[in-house]
């Protein structure tokens, strides 16, 4: 801790966080040996954002995280969004194919921004608020990759005809963005993606990846 900074809005702050990586909730004894503070602070923490609804304790007294945080993750989707649209217009311009980002919601990957090229005959519609598998898609499948090597850069992938007949997507995963999990990504008519467009995906993955860090 340092004189500009906040002992309490810290401490809040980590009870937040172990409390959104576990799924059963954790009690005041629990919250307190983790924290390494009394009980009495932890009680003090967890009133305090119990009235902003940050969180919610269950009958047995195990506190989770309360739907207050809905509230403020829905104003994240619109912050992502702006960071991202430089590089989302690069990308559609330079290849020539509709770009877009997704991100987790759940189970299922969420298109919450997309840019079409200018200068092109025809592209891909593809509609920011699209949702499909994360099983299904270049982007989802970006993201699953990048679940299973957290500690590397897993590349880019590729999908044919997956989520549209005839159409074909290249996606790489945003690597480094903590607390996000997402994709960016091209979808163009095509048998193929040529050869040069996985590497620019991946570029401008890291290009967005470094504009929310």
């Amino acid at each position: 801790m340092t004189a500009e900074t906040s002992q309490t809005l810290d401490r809040g702050l980590r009870v937040l966080k172990l409390l959104a990586d576990t799924d059963h909730g954790l009690t005041v004894t629990e919250l307190s040996t983790r924290l390494g503070v009394n009980r009495t602070v932890v009680y003090r923490l967890l009133a305090t954002l119990e009235q902003h609804a940050l969180v919610r304790r269950d009958l047995g007294g195990r506190a989770r995280v309360g739907l207050g945080v809905l509230r403020l993750g829905r104003q994240v989707h619109p912050l992502v969004r702006e960071a991202a649209l430089p590089a989302l217009r690069s990308l559609a311009e330079d290849i020539g194919a509709t770009a877009h980002l997704t991100l987790v919601d759940g189970t299922e990957a969420l298109a919450v921004a997309v840019v079409e090229p200018t200068w092109t005959d025809y592209h891909v519609a593809y509609r920011a608020g699209f949702r499909h598998s994360l099983e299904r898609g270049a982007a989802g499948k970006a993201i699953l990759s990048a679940r299973q090597k957290p500690a590397i850069d897993p590349g880019y992938t590729l999908t044919h005809g997956e989520l549209e007949a005839g159409a074909s997507g290249a996606a790489a995963p945003l690597i480094g963005v903590t607390g996000v999990e997402g994709s960016v990504g091209v979808v163009m008519l095509a048998d193929a993606v040529p050869e040069r467009v996985g590497p620019r995906v991946m570029d401008a993955a890291r290009e967005v990846s470094e504009a929310l860090r």
